[in-house]
């Protein structure tokens, strides 16, 4: 199945009056569209950060939550298709559960 769109997103942004005008002469003088502009400055803006001493720790933070969230999500639609509790369907593959099921 081919991937929907082609790998890039339209952002729509509001500017003030005032900072419109100075983004758009900004822009002119060096000869660039606004979308040009907006793309040099969104890279800017990502180096910037990730030039911070705390990115690295706030990143790792993000992914580990991400992470949790994945897996309750996963937990959750195994508990629906595959009869388990969601809890149970989280459990890492492996490991006896407590209670319940004697093998008899």
């Amino acid at each position: 199945m081919e991937p929907k769109g082609n790998g890039v997103k339209t952002l729509g942004v509001k500017l003030d009056d005032a900072l419109h005008s100075q983004f758009s002469l900004v822009a002119a003088l060096d000869e660039l569209s606004l979308n040009d502009a907006v793309i040099r400055a969104v890279a800017l803006y990502v180096k910037t950060k990730q030039q911070e001493p705390d990115f690295a720790a706030k990143a790792a933070a993000k992914l580990e939550e991400i992470e949790r969230e994945a897996a309750a999500r996963r937990g959750a639609i195994q508990a629906l298709f595959g009869g388990e509790t969601p809890a149970a369907a989280a459990e890492p593959k492996g490991k006896a559960r407590r209670g319940g099921d004697t093998g008899a």
